[in-house]
């Protein structure tokens, strides 16, 4: 395993692959760097003596810019650079043209990976949707009966059998005492779930005084087959939990009758968010990630990009990918909109990365963001989508929805991803509507945390190629799209967050 790398030709940082000592000597093209302290794991040190006020470089674009002179070998971080960002900005659509052998073309334009055909065993549903589960689903209306979901959930596993893969509720704090947007927002989140086709079947409990009653949810619903989704309001019964549970077993008899069938590829959507991110983070899991999107997508799949703070100061170059002129409009409105929702609310937009991005050696929103967007590999942008909004266009699709992990994944999910890859530095055991697969960037967290972590990136940094880990990944897929359990299912963890952004009653 090398000590540390250089990213791009241009940069004028180099990041540790492991802990580096106080006088060691780095050798980057024959040139000599002399640490003055200490480099942490993940951290970046300076190959060039960089002033005042000038640009520090990684990935091949500025991160930020120096507080202070930081002399050549420096450690470079939080303490002495700071974001270079701006609040809304103009943008020029500037499609990236492929040229062969130019830097751009290296960057964001290689050759599709091969097309070939690959399989998964899947449940083709009644509507002509692909389930990669077949589970059935407890989604309550409103908070108030979060509890008594959790009651169903808990008294139904015996009906986990055949080809049941589980039963889950999914308890929420909304649904009630909510305007505007965020009631929006919450019934259409709701109805996606409702409409998942990793659910053979769904119980919708209500409470029956709720704003979201079932009623009013069943409009954003629309049409659905009544063997597959029932309905029972809790304060019309006599015993709630009883009836639920005779509704749970009709629901089983039904989505009992799905089998497994050799399913192409293609019908797979896969969404990408990054968690707990250190510096390593954009070396390793979110190429890996970007590169097996490409490979899902040459194969005629979809996936999905979301955390929107996260692409602020790396959105240009999502931008310029956009298929059409269109697409690049709605990109900006993207990243406008979420930049407006921050100043409404009087918040600094750029107050990003967190305590524990930091920790990792991140030191600005560009340097997260930069490494967040690796996870978009080098396909064009064919679909930019609303929160709540359900995907339509294959390809690499963006999606608006915050960097919190929660929100973000079970948007995800909403939005018709059948998993979920979380790239993470720094571990995590959460889990959301979908197996939500955790890929470490090193090996250390894939070895500490062995009961969280599904995949592990750090090899990447150890001898493997891009394209063996993207490789590896994908068949990892496959066996998940298959029915292999993730870490967090064997654990029977399941969470979903709805975005809220306005007034409660």
């Amino acid at each position: 395993m090398q000590d540390y790398i250089r990213i791009h030709q241009n940069d004028t940082v180099a990041v540790a692959l492991k802990p580096m000592q106080k006088g060691m000597i780095c050798i980057l093209e024959g040139a000599e760097v002399i640490l003055n302290e200490d480099i942490m794991q993940g951290h970046k040190c300076a190959l060039k003596d960089i002033e005042k006020g000038g640009q520090v470089i990684k990935y091949g674009c500025p991160i930020g810019v120096a507080k202070e002179e930081i002399k050549k070998g420096d450690w470079v971080h939080t303490h002495n650079i700071q974001t270079g960002l701006g609040d809304l900005l103009e943008y020029t659509y500037e499609k990236v043209t492929c040229t062969p052998g130019s830097d751009l073309s290296a960057n964001l334009c290689q050759e599709a990976p091969d097309g070939e055909p690959a399989y998964f065993e899947g449940y083709k549903r009644e509507d002509g949707k692909v389930g990669i589960r077949n589970e059935i689903w407890i989604i309550p209306t409103v908070g108030c009966v979060n509890n008594v979901a959790i009651a169903i959930e808990r008294k139904a596993q015996k009906y986990v059998q055949g080809s049941i893969d589980a039963i889950a509720a999914f308890p929420h704090p909304y649904g009630c005492s909510q305007m505007g947007e965020d009631q929006e927002n919450t019934r259409k989140i709701l109805a996606d779930l409702v409409n998942h086709p990793n659910a053979g079947g769904v119980l919708v409990l209500g409470l029956g005084c709720e704003n979201s009653n079932i009623e009013e949810l069943k409009k954003y619903i629309g049409c659905y087959n009544k063997e597959r989704v029932r309905f029972l309001t809790a304060q019309d019964c006599e015993d709630e939990i009883e009836e639920s549970l005779a509704l749970i077993e009709e629901l089983a008899e039904y989505a009992g009758r799905a089998r497994r069938e050799k399913i192409d590829a293609r019908e797979l959507v896969i969404g990408m968010k990054c968690g707990g991110s250190d510096g390593l983070s954009g070396i390793t899991a979110n190429p890996v990630v970007g590169a097996f999107s490409d490979m899902l997508i040459a194969k005629g799949g979809t996936t999905i990009l979301t955390e929107v703070p996260e692409m602020f100061g790396a959105e240009t170059l999502l931008m310029n990918r956009c298929r059409n002129r269109q697409l690049f409009d709605q990109t900006v409105d993207l990243i406008n909109d979420f930049k407006n929702y921050f100043t409404s609310h009087n918040q600094t937009i750029y107050e990003n990365p967190s305590p524990g991005n930091k920790k990792g050696g991140i030191s600005t929103l560009e340097d997260k963001s930069l490494g967040c967007t690796q996870k978009s590999g080098k396909a064009e942008v064919t679909g930019v989508l609303a929160y709540g909004e359900r995907v339509e266009e294959k390809g690499l699709n963006l999606l608006s929805a915050p960097g919190n992990d929660l929100v973000a994944s079970t948007a995800l999910a909403a939005s018709g991803a059948h998993i979920v890859l979380f790239t993470t530095g720094r571990g995590t055991p959460f889990a959301s509507p979908v197996p939500t697969v955790k890929i470490s960037s090193n090996t250390d967290l894939s070895i500490r945390k062995d009961n969280w972590i599904d995949f592990n990136c750090g090899k990447l940094a150890e001898g493997k190629t891009l394209d063996e880990m993207a490789e590896a990944l994908f068949g990892y897929v496959l066996d998940v799209a298959s029915g292999k359990q993730v870490k967090a299912e064997k654990a029977g963890f399941h969470d979903m967050a709805i975005f809220k952004q306005g007034v409660t009653l």
